[in-house]
């Protein structure tokens, strides 16, 4: 029997209900590339690499994000006739 496997601590966003580490991943590197682009960063910090900053501005729950699979409406199947 599979035991179910809690997700650490670093890799998730705090507000998540799901606790989804590809959301942190997604949210994070989409972070990154803003910050490369010449984004500001959240917070100060002795990284230059943008990959750490974001990581860690998400790790905080500090980067804003929508996920359209969230707020879906939940649709009936089509019956066929």
């Amino acid at each position: 029997m599979a035991e179910h496997v809690r997700p650490l601590s670093h890799s998730v966003i705090p507000d998540d209900p799901e606790m989804s580490v590809y959301r942190f991943i997604i949210v994070a590197s989409k972070r990154a590339r803003q910050l490369q682009a010449g984004a500001r960063s959240f917070l100060p910090s002795t990284s230059k690499k943008p990959t750490v900053m974001a990581c860690e501005e998400t790790r905080r729950g500090l980067v804003q994000y929508s996920d359209p699979m969230l707020n879906r409406d939940i649709l009936e199947p089509v019956e066929e006739a």
